[in-house]
């Protein structure tokens, strides 16, 4: 890993000092940034896929407690990455630039108004717990295990916050590696933790002998508690990589720059405000969703969870090359070197939606088995099988929506991105999902969500090739 991290450090030299690159060195770059990338956002999905696996085998009310919130849990998760976003930006540019000491004050500064910020977030969460299921039409009976599990969720919101900030400050810098770690070991911790957490006292067989194995028996409470005590640990490591062991932004010796600047702030929020409305839009719409999935059963709410979860397991590679074509988009912006920020985009691109139509296949092909792995209910199985098949057709175009926006993120142009992305999800995908849902079911809504993000991603691909997207953020430090 060492020999790959230097290449990485070279081949990202070479942008920064205005140094020609050949076509081997920008696939090679984009594949180094990518594939840690992708590892890390893998890992977050399989420790949702395990929370789900552990509860699931609690039953359908369990599942579907959690999955009446899940979509709300995105928004505020969508917030945080927002406002992190907003200053891991304007760094990847000061970084391309070779301002590594404007760098750094960026992130003094993005420390201060992030903990603000997630702790604002935190308290609105405490304060809608207790009413949020019922807001979203859950049945009475799964009513207090959600609104358990998301106060939990909203009381540590503030660390992570400080996890999306470091693993976002690193990754603009060129550093995917350290994030993927930690993400990796996030996903261990959590599935410890879940472990001992939500099931009870039990006895295990190993090799003939019957061993007694602790646990605390809180069910859902569990695997909420263990999903955040994973956060606390991994946002604690890498906080402390980014501020003490990073070459480039460590701020050991920096002293007076954590008072917010104007000017970073304004920036900021240029780049956050779409984002973070952006989020607010999708996981609206995803709640709408929610609420027209709700009156189809707790069999429909636990099987259109479960198939989320499984269709992340396909998507995220999209989303890891997506964060690795910000980075490169970020400083090649930063180094004014226009041809080689359109070069990597379109490597960026073609290479998501090849890897995407792949996992596309495989998605379903073994829908059955990845389904099974989460409940033993047959109903679930079956129905959660049949929309994870539909959603494999739109995965090629997905991949197009989801690089092609971290490339619009990487020059700051986040404004008209989130405008596309608001108007695909409310205007075609909420409106075909209540006319299919009465006479289609759940696999209705699945039908329409299939259509939108192939509808999503010609336009993105359409902005991308027009070219009139490209400019740069302002920063005065």
């Amino acid at each position: 890993m060492r020999t790959r991290v230097n290449k990485t450090d070279y081949l990202l030299s070479l942008i920064r000092e205005g140094k020609k690159m050949t076509l081997k060195q920008q696939l090679k770059l984009t594949v180094y940034l990518s594939i840690p990338a992708i590892m890390a956002q893998l890992s977050s999905i399989v420790m949702q896929y395990v929370d789900a696996s552990m509860v699931g085998s609690l039953g359908a009310n369990a599942s579907a407690s959690i999955g009446l919130v899940s979509t709300t849990t995105w928004l505020f998760w969508g917030l945080c990455a927002a406002a992190a976003t907003g200053f891991s930006v304007q760094v990847a540019h000061l970084i391309g630039a070779g301002n590594f000491a404007g760098a750094r004050k960026i992130l003094c500064q993005s420390i201060t108004a992030t903990l603000l910020f997630g702790s604002s977030l935190a308290t609105i969460g405490v304060f809608i717990s207790d009413s949020l299921p019922g807001w979203l039409g859950g049945d009475e009976i799964i009513r207090k295990d959600s609104s358990v599990y998301f106060l939990i969720f909203s009381l540590f919101l503030p660390v992570l916050q400080m996890n999306f900030l470091a693993s976002g400050m690193l990754r603009c810098s060129g550093n995917m590696y350290i994030p993927s770690i930690l993400n990796i070991l996030m996903c261990l911790l959590d599935i410890i933790f879940n472990f001992f957490l939500i099931f009870p006292k039990r006895q295990i067989e190993i090799m003939g002998l019957n061993i007694d194995i602790y646990g605390a028996g809180l069910g859902v409470k569990g695997a909420a508690l263990g999903t955040v005590l994973a956060e606390l640990v991994t946002a604690g490591g890498m906080m402390w990589y980014l501020c003490y062991r990073s070459p480039i932004l460590k701020l050991s010796g920096e002293r007076g720059h954590f008072l917010l600047q104007q000017d970073t702030l304004r920036n900021a929020v240029r780049i956050s405000f779409p984002m973070g409305f952006e989020h607010i839009a999708i996981c609206g719409a995803q709640i709408m969703t929610t609420i027209i999935v709700a009156p189809l059963g707790i069999i429909a709410i636990a099987a259109n969870s479960f198939a989320i979860i499984a269709e992340s397991l396909c998507y995220m590679p999209g989303y890891g090359i997506s964060e690795a074509a910000t980075t490169l988009v970020g400083q090649s912006l930063g180094a004014n070197r226009l041809k080689l920020l359109r070069r990597f985009a379109n490597i960026a691109v073609w290479s998501g939606i090849s890897i995407m139509g792949i996992m596309g296949v495989f998605m379903y092909i073994a829908a059955p088995q990845i389904i099974g792995v989460m409940t033993p209910i047959e109903e679930i199985r079956t129905l959660g099988t049949d929309i994870l098949r539909i959603e494999a057709f739109a995965e090629p175009m997905f991949a197009a929506a989801i690089v092609t926006y971290g490339i619009f993120v990487g020059v700051g142009n986040t404004f008209i991105p989130s405008l596309m992305n608001f108007g695909s999800i409310w205007g075609i995908r909420l409106t075909l999902a209540a006319l299919l849902a009465p006479t289609m079911g759940l696999r209705g809504v699945w039908l329409a969500m299939c259509i939108e993000l192939c509808f999503r991603g010609v336009i993105f691909l359409f902005r991308l090739w027009q070219g009139k997207w490209i400019y740069k953020v302002r920063l005065k430090i």
